[in-house]
């Protein structure tokens, strides 16, 4: 039987593997300790590799750095802004964006490691020379765009009940999104982001709950 023909499941190398077990380490001690107090010899040490094996995979902690950020931006985007990947990617519906959105909040309440690390690296950036701040600007400016751009429709398809100008309610949305996780960081049991954002869309006039199919929704 030819396992590499189409179709066929895709094997992990090795290489591959041990390239998932760094990651996984430098997304665990970037969390923990941010970017600049963390060493590659001790993320080899914690993946269980010599600093010289770590090096065979990544050239430097820099690399590996935008490497580990860019990693879940990928899957968020596909899953929520699609078209940043391509024209030819699927685009789902405004309103069906929108609660894949919130289901993003609710799903980081789930990684709390990954929600340090950027609330981490984040704050560390805002210095021109930290490795990530071109990164991190670059991040928040399609932010801006993809959710104004969003909240443009979604606005015009409420109609009046909508409240506020797109470009002003995106910024404000992704200001609460980051307060609401270091709030949650701090006390997590006190802090539910995604029914914060919830409520802070409703006041907005937008519905982020799916209506059940079938159901009356009728006033």
């Amino acid at each position: 039987m030819n396992d590499h023909g189409p179709g066929a499941p895709h094997r992990e190398s090795k290489g591959e593997r041990t390239r998932a077990r760094i990651l996984r380490s430098a997304t665990t001690l970037f969390a923990r300790s941010g970017f600049n107090a963390v060493s590659l010899r001790d993320i080899a040490a914690h993946a269980g590799l010599t600093h010289a094996g770590l090096l065979h995979h990544f050239p430097g902690k820099e690399a590996l750095l935008l490497k580990v950020l860019s990693l879940r931006d990928e899957v968020d985007a596909r899953l929520l802004f699609p078209g940043i990947l391509g024209p030819d990617a699927p685009e789902p519906e405004p309103a069906e964006r929108l609660h894949r959105l919130v289901e993003v909040v609710a799903r980081n309440a789930e990684t709390p490691g990954l929600v340090a690390l950027y609330a981490k690296l984040a704050a560390e950036a805002s210095d021109p020379e930290h490795p990530a701040h071109q990164y991190f600007v670059k991040r928040y400016r399609i932010l801006r765009r993809e959710m104004t751009e969003l909240l443009t429709a979604l606005f015009a398809a409420a109609g009046p009940e909508a409240k506020g100008d797109p470009a002003a309610v995106a910024q404000q949305w992704l200001a609460l999104m980051d307060g609401l996780q270091t709030q949650w960081l701090l006390e997590p049991d006190s802090v539910d982001m995604a029914e914060q954002v919830r409520a802070f869309l409703r006041l907005h006039g937008l519905r982020p709950e799916r209506e059940e199919t079938g159901a009356d929704v009728s006033r």
